[in-house]
């Protein structure tokens, strides 16, 4: 089956809002969204520091390896999944915090489905 990794660019949308972002994108979301079926992984990542010297478009990267037929599938699955309020036992405790926060506490940079075409290991693997 051909692996993808959905790779999302993303934020908080001011200093005041961390306290939001890491609740509800850090603590809640990540998880949330690697339970959506065909996903093998979510993982976040922050920003530790540059390399060469290359500006960076956002702070933190999303990351989720999915196993499917296509990203179109994949993105299909998805976006079904994650409009249904019961899609696992901890989504509605996800939504809620959202709504306390008013919405989604984070500006998105960049998001896109990636296929896989070759991977190596390193030496760590």
């Amino acid at each position: 089956m051909p692996r993808f990794v959905l790779i999302g660019l993303c934020e908080p949308q001011s200093a005041n809002d961390q306290k939001a972002f890491d609740e509800w994108f850090i603590d809640q979301h990540i998880e949330d969204t690697a339970k959506c079926p065909n996903f093998v992984r979510g993982s976040v990542f922050k920003l530790a520091g540059p390399h060469l010297d290359i500006e960076n478009a956002s702070g933190y990267l999303s990351l989720y390896e999915v196993e499917a037929p296509s990203y179109e599938e994949a993105e299909r699955v998805l976006n079904e999944w994650q409009a249904s309020p019961d899609a696992w036992e901890g989504r509605k405790k996800h939504m809620e915090t959202g709504a306390k926060y008013g919405g989604i506490p984070m500006k998105i940079r960049g998001s896109g489905w990636f296929e896989l075409i070759k991977s190596f290991d390193g030496p760590k693997a």
